[in-house]
């Protein structure tokens, strides 16, 4: 019965959505036209956003799911070393930080990358418009840098397709405005539990017409498991200066990680006796990662006559990671490089106003790869096949190849007015995505496994926006889109074959969605969506059943994620609030495995609910900051016979900013985890042997010290 009334609802949602786009559609009266002006913004609500690939607009003026967060102004303090401190409040976004050096946080939005079994999958990242994602969907955040972050902006949902492939949300990350003086400069200090420290030179100004900023940043830490050892060194800079009409920046990012231990996770008995112990394996084979990363971009835009905008950029990086694994020691060195480049203009046409916009995307990444036997742990044998020199880490060489991956992706976007208050958002992606795999390694037992795939789609979105009062939009929107396997999913075959997987298929998803976003009460600003979004071909994550930790993938055959989000902020005088629900109910619709059929299963890896609130009272240059984050309970395999412990955990801060005004002093104080609750943050998706759990630390307090001159 629980089941149909489920399918009853989808049903209604789908209708609901179709009928808003049928009803919005139609013609306004004058009079209706001429009440609210299309671009008024209350100063209430959030700031423009750009992460629409549109010039820069009020969310009230778009008919999708789009949030914005200022970390440090609404939460001050902050110690910039992870995302889910970041997107702390974001609805329909779930960061599960793994605590483990040499793993990214599994970042997912409506589900879209809960699959992660490391890095960031499903979700575009972008820092400044300029993409971090490769070709193929993966996105390593280790070197994302979070110091200078002014705003983060983010498509929930598919809507986002317009970027292409793995698209099934944007997180676009955006650096502050540059100090107006001509120079500033803050230093920055922190130390606390598990022997952390990290050390920030923060600098910027503007001389001219030109602005620049940047910062450089050093973090060590023991962790609070053992074998979770880090030392880091990441930069970020920013230039922009006009030349002519045309506004360019140029954006460096580095890191620089010569240790990042790992950990591993644990089985249910081991997180309950101990959970700071490593995984034995993990210790045995000295698993860990050493990166080190350079990316560079260059941004254009430029204004042109009668309103019409054309933008491009050109971006690459070099990538070398050495990383042991349990099963084996790998070693890439990767480049990779892009392009963009878009247009839009107003034009009236059939009598109807347009704006549209068309533009491409192109990208190339270019991986050697090599797989040595891991020897840790293993006693050297002359008749070993793959440990036979004493004192050798590496052991015999089982993989060497280059792994290829080049994309394109036109796209046309159409913005139709009918009057002032209602929009219709007309969209058009296609994708192709080709991987190449050339095998080095041949020999008499291991023939030649080179070859290709090519993987295309095209992803349309139809959106609709009624402007019910200047302070209140309703939307709705019917939006699809694409993900391939990542190259590392098509060259990891459960078989053991080499090559690329001839079996593993993109995913493909469809999403309807209703929404409600405005400003109540003239001072809380909120945001609801309803969804419901079905998966063809699903992309699911599992481990090897000897235990080793090596991940493979399969599809799916249906899926289907229904959701609710509400996102609530206020300034309540010296008083600021936020706080935001999703409710997220994913299941498996048809999928078998080794002929047991898991339909109505729960899909693995995301909360059926998750509540996230902060407050901040300001008292002159003081600040107390109030955080709250609960989850319920979390399965960690398809067939749902175990879960992580749904959790709370509350953390506090308190600080201050420009103590002595100039030169300025600041202090801040803190706690993560108040009241010392034991739970897991992030689970292993399908792991071998039992090993699903990553525990999180326990009460851990920390203080830092900022000093600056300027602003």
């Amino acid at each position: 019965m629980i089941e149909h009334r489920h399918a009853r609802s989808a049903v209604w949602l789908k209708v609901v959505a179709v009928a808003l786009l049928a009803s919005l559609a139609r013609p306004v009266s004058a009079q209706q036209r001429d009440t609210v002006p299309r671009d008024t913004v209350p100063q209430t609500l959030a700031p423009v956003v750009t992460v629409t690939r549109e010039t820069a607009r009020s969310p009230l003026t778009l008919p999708f799911a789009i949030s914005t967060t200022q970390p440090d102004s609404m939460r001050p303090g902050q110690r910039h070393i992870g995302l889910d401190e970041t997107l702390l409040l974001l609805p329909g976004v779930t960061v599960a930080n793994r605590n483990n050096p040499s793993q990214d946080p599994r970042i997912s939005i409506r589900g879209f990358g809960s699959r992660s079994a490391f890095g960031v999958r499903g979700v575009r990242v972008l820092r400044d418009g300029m993409p971090l994602t490769l070709p193929d969907g993966q996105t390593p955040v280790d070197y994302l840098d979070l110091e200078s972050v002014g705003r983060v902006e983010v498509i929930r949902g598919s809507a986002a397709a317009l970027y292409g492939n793995a698209s099934g949300g944007v997180i676009d990350i955006r650096t502050a405005p540059a100090p107006a003086e001509p120079f500033a400069v803050q230093a920055r200090g922190w130390g606390g539990a598990f022997d952390f420290q990290r050390w920030t030179a923060v600098f910027g100004g503007t001389s001219g017409r030109v602005q620049y900023q940047g910062d450089v940043s050093h973090t060590t830490q023991d962790g609070y498991r053992d074998y979770a050892r880090q030392r880091v060194t990441s930069a970020f800079g920013r230039v922009s200066l006009p030349v002519g009409e045309t506004n360019l920046a140029l954006e460096v990012l580095g890191y620089d990680m010569p240790l990042g231990e790992n950990p591993g996770a644990l089985t249910l008995a081991r997180f309950d006796s101990a959970p700071s112990m490593a995984d034995p394996l993990s210790v045995t084979k000295r698993a860990r990662k050493t990166v080190s990363q350079v990316q560079v971009g260059l941004l254009a835009d430029r204004a042109l006559p009668g309103g019409a905008t054309l933008s491009g950029l050109i971006y690459g990086g070099t990538r070398n990671l050495f990383n042991p694994l349990t099963f084996a020691i790998v070693d890439v060195d990767r480049t990779s490089y892009g392009a963009g480049l878009r247009y839009a203009t107003p034009l009236r046409f059939a009598g109807i106003d347009h704006r549209i916009t068309i533009g491409v995307d192109a990208q190339r990444q270019n991986d050697k790869r090599l797989n040595h036997a891991n020897c840790n742990g293993v006693t050297p044998s002359p008749t070993s096949p793959t440990c036979t020199v004493p004192g050798a880490e590496k052991g015999v060489l089982q993989l060497d190849q280059r792994e290829i991956v080049s994309s394109v992706g036109p796209y046309v976007r159409d913005e139709i007015p009918f009057g002032d208050r209602y929009q219709v958002d007309l969209g058009l992606r296609a994708d192709y995505v080709k991987f190449e795999l050339q095998d080095h390694l041949i020999t008499a037992d291991d023939p030649n496994d080179s070859g290709d795939r090519t993987l295309s789609a095209v992803s349309p979105i139809v959106g609709l926006l009624a402007r019910l009062t200047p302070l209140h939009s309703l939307y709705a929107n019917i939006a699809t889109s694409f993900e391939t396997p990542t190259t590392t999913e098509l060259v990891n075959q459960p078989s053991g074959a080499a090559g690329l997987n001839p079996d593993l298929k993109p995913q493909h998803s469809t999403t309807y969605e209703v929404g409600l976003k405005g400003l109540m009460l003239s001072r809380v600003q909120y945001d609801l969506a309803l969804f419901d979004t079905e998966v063809r071909d699903e992309l699911i994550q599992f481990e090897a059943a000897s235990g080793t930790g090596r991940t493979f993938y399969r599809n799916a055959g249906r899926t289907r994620r229904q959701g609710f989000e509400v996102g609530l902020t206020s300034v309540l005088g010296r008083l600021e609030l936020g706080a935001s629900y999703s409710f997220s109910r994913f299941r498996f619709r048809d999928y078998v495995v080794d002929g047991v059929r898991y339909d109505g299963n729960t899909i693995p890896g995301i909360p059926t609910n998750q509540f996230q609130a902060a407050a901040t009272w300001r008292q002159g240059n003081w600040f107390a900051t109030v955080e709250g984050v609960t989850q319920s309970r979390v399965f960690v395999d398809d067939a749902n016979s175990a879960a992580a412990r749904g959790y709370g955990v509350v953390n506090v801060r308190l600080g201050a900013v420009s103590l002595f005004n100039r030169p300025w002093f600041s202090p801040v104080f803190g706690v993560q985890n108040l009241f010392d609750e034991r739970y897991v943050a992030s689970v292993a998706i399908n792991a071998a042997a039992g090993k699903y759990y990553e525990p999180a630390p326990g009460r851990t307090v920390y203080g830092g010290l900022t000093v600056a001159l300027g602003r």
